[in-house]
């Protein structure tokens, strides 16, 4: 009986206290989006940078992210935590993660890998990535999003801004075509 009286109670209070979380300071404004997603499949050889950045121009995706990568490589190259440099590593490597943010203003993508003993590597996605196997892909574009890097002066780098994105002249990528309308007989 006490445990039907407590569930009892926390569906009661459930939706009050959902909507007692506070809000979000105004200078860390999220923008929404709809959420339109693509999948693809990379082939033995392919670059997997090179071709994350091929397929965002050709699609123009101006916000995307990846939302999840799987598959294998033979070289994974990558620029490690607090290195200027690529570092380069020969085998044959499982991505178990691939993150980040895609867009024809600049992208910030980080891989993870691990080897065949389990030992895993992770760090900033360079060119230089060769497919083994596969490489299966699901990317999310945020059509009503414009994702750009710019210098934040705290360090120096280039980091993401968000904002709304602007207009897109009808019939390009990413745009829904109009609806045809059927002619009675």
């Amino acid at each position: 009986m006490p445990r039907l009286l407590l569930a009892a109670l926390l569906l009661i209070t459930a939706p009050a206290a959902a909507q007692t979380i506070p809000a979000m300071p105004a200078t860390d404004a999220a923008i929404a989006s709809p959420l339109r997603t693509y999948a693809l499949r990379l082939k033995p050889g392919q670059d997997l940078r090179r071709e994350l950045l091929a397929f965002a121009q050709a699609h123009n995706l101006r916000a995307a992210c990846i939302l999840t990568g799987v598959g294998s490589l033979t070289t994974a190259t990558l620029r490690l935590a607090n290195q200027e440099g690529p570092t380069v590593y020969q085998g044959h490597f499982e991505i178990v993660s691939l993150v980040g943010t895609l867009s024809v203003n600049g992208s910030h993508l980080h891989l993870s890998v691990a080897d065949s003993t389990g030992r895993t590597l992770g760090g900033h996605l360079l060119d230089g990535n060769s497919i083994y196997t596969t490489a299966e892909l699901v990317i999310g574009e945020l059509p009503a999003l414009d994702f750009r890097r710019e210098t934040d002066p705290t360090f120096g780098y280039q980091e993401l801004v968000v904002r709304p994105a602007t207009a897109a002249p009808a019939g390009a990528p990413g745009q829904q075509p109009a609806p045809v309308k059927k002619r009675r007989k």
